[in-house]
């Protein structure tokens, strides 16, 4: 199956905590860093998740928020550091590649958020992504 998410990184299921209907899903990257996938308990069963599964994280572009930092006092657990790698501005919009240990990320975010941060390639970022924006895949 193709998908259009192209944030796909490929990582090894670390710890399960299921609930009545949401379970929450810790994924080692290939890199080393650790997200958190938060999925419907029938997905970890319909998959077959257990600590040990190889998945795959998918996350839309538009879904990943970008930091010049780690970001303190805040919901969001999903904070991977990485490297600017490209930049393209549209109109409004631009894509930014982020790349990370285990592989890359890109994020949709407005102009105005580039030219205030300051980004440009090179650039030191952390990606912030909800848990919740987070599927997974077995592969």
């Amino acid at each position: 199956m193709s998908l259009s998410i192209r944030n796909q990184l490929a990582g090894t299921v670390s710890d399960v905590t299921a609930g009545e209907a949401m379970a929450t899903v810790k994924v080692r990257l290939e890199g080393g860093q650790v997200i958190t996938a938060a999925i419907t308990t029938d997905a970890v069963k319909d998959l077959g998740i257990a600590p040990g599964t190889a998945v795959k994280a998918l996350v839309k572009a538009t879904e990943v928020a970008l930091a010049t930092g780690s970001v303190d006092g805040i919901s969001i657990r999903n904070q991977i550091r990485g490297t600017v790698s490209g930049l393209a501005s549209g109109g409004a919009m631009a894509s930014v590649k982020v790349d990370v240990d285990g592989g890359g990320l890109t994020a949709a975010i407005t102009n105005d958020a580039v030219e205030a941060l300051g980004l440009a390639e090179g650039s030191s970022v952390v990606a912030l992504i909800k848990s919740t924006e987070i599927s997974l895949a077995t592969t």
